[in-house]
């Protein structure tokens, strides 16, 4: 590696830096970084800056720091964790989708003021995605598989798009990482309509994914589950 390369720790801090005091409420709280936004990762996440950085590491480290191939991002939200990824990979082909046409226009401003231009906004629904198969060498979900209505389907798509050989990676609530954190969801995040049950706990997710995929691995940061899979190439036998 390069000396002058930065880190993924790096691009994560760099997003940090970037939303400010001044971010809005969803950016602030996904980052750790406004009041409010530290506020709620440490009442309902029980997280602090570090556990942050941890668990966002952690669902980005099945993207590599030279990444070149085609990477689907669902959903991309408002690209805050992402977009200082993405100015790191130039030669990566990257699309970006999401359902909320808000989320996706914030992404793209903020994929314009960093002077990305290898990305293609795309707005659809991860049940029902609007790509042929085994289109991306890489599909990444962050934050995204609790609030599906549809969760089979999303399983169903992700892994139909992406190409033998490929990596699936990611981060989402499970049920019993942290007591705290299940309390708000069943009685706030699940009533509002923020979050949509069922939700996989860390056993279930691991099992789910090494049903569908190869060298599964699943971590947990509180009540935050963060996977990587591999998706077996044409010529693999599953075991």
């Amino acid at each position: 590696m390069r000396g002058d390369t930065v880190t993924r720790k790096d691009q994560i801090k760099s997003a940090y830096r970037l939303t400010g005091d001044n971010a809005g409420f969803y950016d602030g709280m996904m980052t750790c970084s406004t009041l409010p936004g530290k506020t709620i990762c440490r009442l309902v996440w029980n997280m602090d800056r570090d556990k942050n950085l941890r668990y966002i590491e952690q669902a980005l480290s099945g993207v590599p720091e030279d990444f070149s191939g085609r990477l689907l991002e669902v959903p991309v939200g408002t690209g805050v964790l992402t977009m200082p990824v993405y100015k790191e990979l130039p030669a990566a082909d990257i699309t970006c989708l999401d359902y909320s046409a808000d989320m996706m226009a914030a992404a793209r401003r903020r994929a314009q003021a960093a002077g990305i231009g290898n990305i293609t906004f795309r707005q659809g629904d991860v049940g029902a995605l609007p790509f042929e198969d085994e289109t991306f060498d890489a599909v990444l979900s962050l934050n995204g598989f609790h609030a599906f209505p549809d969760k089979e389907a999303a399983y169903r798509e992700t892994f139909r798009v992406l190409k033998p050989g490929g990596t699936f990676c990611g981060c989402f609530y499970i049920r019993g990482g942290c007591r705290r954190t299940d309390w708000f969801v069943r009685h706030l995040y699940v009533p509002k309509g923020f979050f949509t049950p069922p939700f996989e706990t860390g056993d279930s997710l691991r099992a789910r994914l090494s049903g569908m995929y190869e060298d599964v691995q699943v971590t947990t940061v509180e009540g935050i589950g963060c996977f990587r899979c591999r998706k077996a190439g044409k010529n693999e036998t599953r075991l």
